[in-house]
C-alpha cells in the first residue's frame, strides 16, 4: 500500500506521496555541478533561473559548481495555474544583465513539453552568448512535443503531477525539501 501524506490547502486536501527524496537530489545536485564544472574547466558560466520553480535548484547547484558564476532570473509563463501547459510561452521578466559571449546555462525544473525551453533556447541565442545548454532536475521524456535537448538532467520521470523542490500546487508546496506525487481526485 502506498502512504500518502495529506496537506490541507485552501479548504481542500491535497495528498501527494515522496518519489524523490531530499538525500537523493543533494546527491544528484553535487553530480550535475561536477559535469557542469568539468564541461566549462578554466570558463565561467551564467545560470538563468526560469522563476518560479528553478530557483530552488539554481541555489543548490550554484554552491556545488566550481567554476566561477554568475546568476540571473527570468520569468516565463506558459501554466498559469494550471497543471499542464497551455503552449502559449510569454516572458513575464527579462534578464537584466546582458549574456552575449557567455556560456549560458538555462536551469528550470522540470521539462515535459519542452515547448518553454525550445522557446527559451531560441530566443537567448539572438542575444549572442557563446552558447546556451539546459539543466533540469526532472524530465518528462514521455510528454515532449518540442524536440529539445536537455544537457543536464536529474531525473527522468513519469508523467504525473509533482511538487516539491520548487515545483508548486497552486503556488504552494515549493519549499518541500523532496520531490512528491499528488494524487488528484
Amino acid at each position: 500500500m502506498e502512504k500518502y501524506i495529506s496537506y490541507n490547502l485552501k479548504n481542500k486536501e491535497i495528498r501527494f506521496k515522496k518519489i524523490i527524496s531530499e538525500m537523493q537530489i543533494q546527491k544528484r545536485v553535487r553530480e550535475l555541478a561536477t559535469r557542469i564544472s568539468i564541461d566549462f574547466q578554466g570558463e565561467s558560466v551564467y545560470l538563468v533561473a526560469i522563476l518560479k520553480g528553478a530557483f530552488v535548484l539554481l541555489s543548490d547547484l550554484a554552491k556545488y559548481i566550481t567554476v566561477p558564476c554568475e546568476c540571473g532570473f527570468m520569468g516565463v509563463s506558459s501554466y498559469g495555474n494550471a497543471r499542464v501547459s497551455s503552449g502559449n510561452v510569454r516572458i513575464t521578466k527579462d534578464l537584466d544583465e546582458d549574456i552575449e559571449g557567455k556560456n549560458v546555462i538555462i536551469v528550470e525544473d522540470i521539462v515535459d513539453t519542452g515547448i518553454t525551453l525550445s522557446f527559451l533556447k531560441e530566443y537567448m541565442r539572438t542575444r549572442k552568448p557563446k552558447n546556451v545548454r539546459i539543466c533540469s532536475l526532472l524530465s518528462k521524456t514521455e510528454c515532449r512535443k518540442a524536440d529539445v535537448v536537455v544537457e543536464y538532467v536529474g531525473f527522468e520521470i513519469a508523467n504525473e503531477f509533482v511538487i516539491g523542490y520548487g515545483l508548486d500546487y497552486e503556488q504552494y508546496l515549493r519549499n518541500l525539501p523532496y520531490i512528491a506525487s499528488v494524487k488528484i481526485d
